[in-house]
């Protein structure tokens, strides 16, 4: 038997995995604005390439975090971000909709685990 994940990340690699993507840790690329930008991870699973933040914080992530990883993507091209985290503001949850962004909990992955 294998033990738990017993970080954030390893967690959603072990998740992403088991659904057949292949990852790429700690990314970072230069956008069209000049800016360097860094991601977690990158998934990838024929043509569907997502960027991953995680945020393993005892706090909420605000919509301020969410808006920066969405501009991020936006400027290196790689739209519908995931971001995860131990909880989500409501404002957060609210434009992550509007804007295809997922939200995951730690408790989200869990759950939808096989």
């Amino acid at each position: 038997m294998t033990a738990a994940p017993s970080s954030l990340k390893e967690l959603v690699i072990s998740y992403y995995k088991q659904k057949g993507y292949a990852i790429t840790e700690n990314l970072s690329f230069e956008g069209f604005s000049g800016s360097d930008h860094t991601f977690d991870l990158m998934i990838q699973r024929g043509q569907e390439k997502r960027l991953v933040w995680l945020r393993d914080w005892n706090r909420t992530v605000g919509v301020n975090m969410v808006i920066k990883m969405d501009n991020a993507c936006e400027d290196v091209k790689i739209p519908k971000p995931i971001m995860i985290s131990h909880q989500f503001s409501d404002h957060a949850k609210g434009y992550a909709h509007r804007r295809g962004i997922l939200l995951l909990t730690k408790a989200d992955i869990r759950k939808r685990g096989p």
